[in-house]
């Protein structure tokens, strides 16, 4: 008869001395690795200061309160419905302000430039950077953003210089490897998460050029535009967007790698728009026969499927169903890898 293992109850045999300190010290190693780091206290006091805090206000035009009643044409009273909202006290369309709450970090602390997501300050009338010290500097003018990558670029004017951080490598992260995010859940400024990468270039269908840093490093609204860390405390990714049916963290967010983000950066702050590189073909994944046809592993690099005639693509030479297996010097791993090394030229 067969029984949970829980219910189970075994008597153990007796261990010598020498043979329990051989046993702990085997298992001893391996649980001090499941436990993750001991404390990033040190990390997170050097980083925390360049983390800040974006609110922002938007006008905008409408009723304030409780929407009033809509009356579909032709019903019964519909004249009595209009004449007594518009002309007996009803409520005109007046212009209220619309306020919400993003993260972001500084990266010139001389210059005041600080990086957030564009989805935080779009629209916005004022943006205003609230510092960890409580200390806050209006915007003074928004260097560029990027609707394909969601970042955005801000300039304010320091009376002193600003902590700020460093960009370090999403390429030589690895799944598994811990991370740490700060920012402004919910309106609580300077909170610190902790977690690991769960996956690397995540496709979310958000865009054309998805290549997401998966972590369970709690996410949620107000963490958008703040960073993610390496152990080093570098920046690796640029937090963004939750998979969530609350709108809490259920431990899957996502994050702009910083090799992305890094050359999408410098191009707003040097030209105030990303300007992506363009090959001029059409694309498509291999199939397996295919595959086997051009003698290459099916999945591996982008099958091109037609070529825009006068296109870069057009004058090196390239045709219908070639294979396109590498681009400047770059292995193009699947389909989708093609567009995001060619933007990024």
């Amino acid at each position: 008869m067969l029984r949970p293992l829980a219910s189970r109850t075994l008597a153990p045999a007796p261990l010598s001395a020498a043979a329990l300190g051989a046993l702990l010290w085997l298992v001893a190693p391996a649980a001090a690795e499941t436990r993750g780091p001991s404390s990033v206290a040190p990390i997170a006091e050097k980083l925390i200061d360049a983390v800040v805090n974006i609110s922002t206000s938007q006008t905008m035009k409408g009723p304030e309160g409780v929407p009033l009643p809509r009356v579909p044409k032709g019903a019964p009273f519909e004249e009595f419905f209009e004449d007594f909202f518009n002309r007996k006290g009803g409520r005109s369309p007046t212009e209220h302000k619309v306020s919400s709450l993003g993260s972001g970090f500084v990266i010139d602390g001389k210059e005041g430039i600080v990086v957030t997501n564009n989805h935080v300050i779009e629209g916005a009338d004022e943006i205003v950077v609230n510092f960890h010290d409580g200390s806050k500097l209006k915007v003074e003018k928004v260097l560029g953003k990027d609707t394909k990558t969601d970042l955005a670029v801000l300039k304010v004017t320091p009376k002193k210089p600003l902590a700020s951080v460093a960009f370090g490598s999403s390429n030589k992260i690895r799944v598994g490897d811990w991370v740490m995010a700060i920012g402004n859940p919910f309106g609580l400024g300077g909170s610190v998460t902790l977690g690991i990468i769960s996956a690397k270039q995540r496709d979310i269908n958000s865009g054309l050029y998805d290549d997401y840093l998966q972590t369970d490093a709690a996410i949620n609204k107000g963490n958008s535009g703040g960073p993610l860390f390496n152990m080093d405390g570098e920046v690796i990714g640029v937090n963004t967007a939750i998979i969530s049916p609350t709108g809490g963290s259920i431990g899957i967010g996502f994050a702009v790698p910083s090799d992305t983000a890094l050359v999408v950066i410098d191009q707003l702050r040097r030209f105030g728009e990303a300007r992506r590189g363009w090959l001029g073909v059409k694309i498509q994944t291999l199939s397996e026969d295919i595959a086997e046809a051009q003698g290459v592993q099916e999945n591996t690099g982008a099958l091109v499927a037609g070529v825009t005639p006068g296109s870069p693509a057009a004058k090196a030479g390239i045709r219908d169903g070639d294979v396109i297996l590498k681009f400047d010097g770059k292995e193009v791993t699947n389909m989708r890898g093609l567009p995001r090394l060619v933007a990024l030229t």
